[in-house]
């Protein structure tokens, strides 16, 4: 049974406290414990799905001094000190969506060398991830692309990006809105993102193996 007990709207309302303490307090109490229970959930699951052993990471948001935090997240990843220079996956929320995510952030040092195996794949890629699935090359920003609405050029072009610029990240994955019914079904929730990772799990490998 898990320890995930759905989303609600107060979590939501979490992002529009003022202030930077404040909101850190609610974050803590409130959306962290949430997040860290899902991604326990899931771990045992992404780790048989990869092959690598899975450990959960919730955001701290500890570099921040002034401005409350728009988003927040738990990752999963292979290393038990961090996340960040490592391909991952993410659960998290802005005050608008819950986002379920593969990720490639800058600090990741194999990120030039994962865009070339992106661009190398680009066709198969686009036919592994449905065309619902949403592509991100910012996780700072909450806009997403939607695959199906991407011409060639432009799916291709968010490859190449990676290769060439030295802040650029890729993220895809879905999106869930506030009023989505999945968000207030523990189960149904934790199956979406079960799912969602298997479908996800190819990038995964490609960034594995682009060393």
């Amino acid at each position: 049974m898990s320890d995930f007990t759905g989303f609600s709207q107060k979590d939501f309302d979490v992002f529009s406290i003022p202030g930077l303490e404040e909101r850190m307090e609610e974050l803590r109490e409130r959306i962290s414990p949430k997040l860290d229970a899902i991604a326990t959930e899931l771990a045992p699951d992404v780790t048989a799905m990869t092959g690598d052993e899975m450990f959960v990471h919730v955001a701290k948001h500890a570099r921040r001094t002034t401005n409350p935090p728009n988003d927040t997240w738990a990752a999963l990843a292979s290393n038990k000190r961090g996340y960040k220079k490592l391909p991952h996956f993410q659960i998290g929320m802005w005050e608008s969506h819950v986002f379920i995510w593969f990720a490639v952030i800058y600090e990741n040092p194999v990120k030039e060398a994962f865009g070339e195996t992106l661009l190398q794949h680009k066709k198969e890629i686009k036919n592994i991830i449905p065309d619902h699935f949403v592509w991100s090359t910012d996780h700072t920003k909450p806009d997403a692309f939607v695959q199906g609405e991407m011409s060639d050029e432009k799916f291709a072009a968010m490859f190449t990006r990676l290769t060439e610029v030295k802040k650029a990240e890729i993220l895809c994955g879905i999106h869930l809105s506030q009023d989505d019914d999945q968000l207030t079904d523990p189960d149904a929730f934790i199956h979406l993102c079960r799912d969602t990772f298997q479908t996800l799990e190819p990038l995964y490998r490609y960034a594995k193996h682009s060393n």
